[in-house]
C-alpha cells in the first residue's frame, strides 16, 4: 500500500506537471517570477519552538474536515496572529482538495503578515518549484521516500536557487539517513541562499503516518528523534493534535511541529495554535 499510495500521487503529480507546462511555460514561469517580490522568510522564534500550521480541506484517511467554500484568508490569517512561524498548504486535488489558487490566497493573505507560505504537496519536478514560488510560497515539502535521490538533489537546488526553504519529509530510518546525505550535499548552498539574513533554508520532518494504514502512529516521533539531523531545524509531522503532544514532541528534540487535521477540525483554531505554542515553548525549555 505504502508503494502503492506515493506512486499513485506521483503518477498523478506528473499528469498535473505536463498539463501546467503546456498552458506556461517554463521561461513564461520564470520571466514572471522575476516580476515578483521576494517572500517572507521563515524566521525561527528564539522561544525554542514554532509551529507551522497547515491548510488542508480534505485528508485521505479521516476524509473531508472542512467545505470547500473554506474562507481561506480568514483561516490562514487566524493561524498567523495566532503565532504560527509559517502556514503549510495542501495543493494536491485529488486526495486532499487542495489547488495552487489555495496558495497564491494564503499568500496573498500572509504577506503584509511577513509570515510564508509553503507548498504541500508530491512534487516531482523542479517546475513545481518554480509554480510554488510564482504563487507567492516562501518554501516547499519535499518527500524523500518517493523519488530518486537525482531528482530529490534536483528539487532542492532549484529551491535554493530561489531563495526557498525545503522541508525534506522522512518516514523513516532509512528516509533519515538520506536526510543526513542530502544536509551536507546542500550545506553550502544553503548557507550562500540564507547568507544575507540567517535563515533557516533546509529543515528535516518526520511524519508519523503509517503509509500502509495511512494511520497515524505518534510514538514513531519520539522513536525516530533521536536519529533526526543536528544541524538543521527538526519538525513533528502528523501525530500533534494537543497542548500536551505539542509539550511532548518539543521534550523529544523537535523544534517545530507542523498541524494539520487538529485545526482544520477545531472550533477556535487559533485558540488551540496558541495553546500548542504555549505547551511546546515549555517543553522545549524542560529538554
Amino acid at each position: 500500500m505504502s508503494g502503492d499510495f506515493l506512486r499513485q500521487m506521483a503518477e498523478h503529480s506528473r499528469e498535473r506537471v505536463q498539463a501546467a507546462k503546456a498552458a506556461c511555460p517554463e521561461q513564461q514561469l520564470s520571466e514572471r517570477i522575476a516580476a515578483l517580490p521576494e517572500p517572507p522568510p521563515l524566521v525561527r522564534s528564539t522561544a525554542g519552538f514554532d509551529l507551522i500550521a497547515e491548510l488542508k480541506l480534505r485528508s485521505p484517511a479521516a476524509g473531508r474536515l472542512r467545505d470547500g467554500d473554506e474562507d481561506v484568508p480568514a483561516r490562514v490569517t487566524a493561524y498567523a496572529k495566532a503565532g504560527a512561524a509559517a502556514v503549510s498548504v495542501l495543493t494536491e486535488p485529488s486526495r486532499f482538495d487542495g489547488s495552487m489558487a489555495h496558495l497564491q490566497s494564503a499568500a496573498d493573505a500572509l504577506r503584509p503578515m511577513r509570515v510564508p507560505a509553503m507548498r504541500k504537496d508530491f512534487l516531482v519536478d523542479p517546475y513545481q518549484v518554480l509554480e510554488a514560488r510564482a504563487a507567492g510560497a516562501s518554501g516547499v515539502l519535499v518527500i524523500l521516500r518517493m523519488l530518486p535521490r537525482s531528482r530529490l538533489d534536483e528539487l532542492i537546488e532549484s529551491a535554493l536557487r530561489l531563495r526557498l526553504f525545503v522541508l525534506l519529509e522522512a518516514f523513516d530510518e532509512a528516509d533519515l539517513e538520506l536526510a543526513h546525505d542530502l544536509l551536507a550535499r546542500h550545506a553550502a548552498d544553503a548557507r550562500a541562499a540564507g547568507s544575507q539574513d540567517g535563515r533557516p533554508l533546509l529543515l528535516v520532518g518526520v511524519n508519523c503516518r503509517d503509509l500502509t494504514t495511512l494511520q497515524v502512529v505518534p510514538q514513531r516521533l519520539d522513536q525516530l528523534a533521536s536519529l533526526l539531523p543536528a544541524g538543521a531545524p527538526r519538525v513533528a509531522e502528523s501525530g500533534v493534535v494537543s497542548a500536551d503532544d505539542a509539550r511532548r514532541v518539543a521534550r523529544a528534540g523537535y523544534d517545530l511541529a507542523l498541524v494539520g487535521s487538529a485545526l482544520m477540525q477545531g472550533a477556535d483554531p487559533g485558540a488551540l495554535a496558541r495553546d500548542m505554542l504555549a505547551a511546546g515553548r515549555a517543553g522545549a525549555a524542560e529538554r
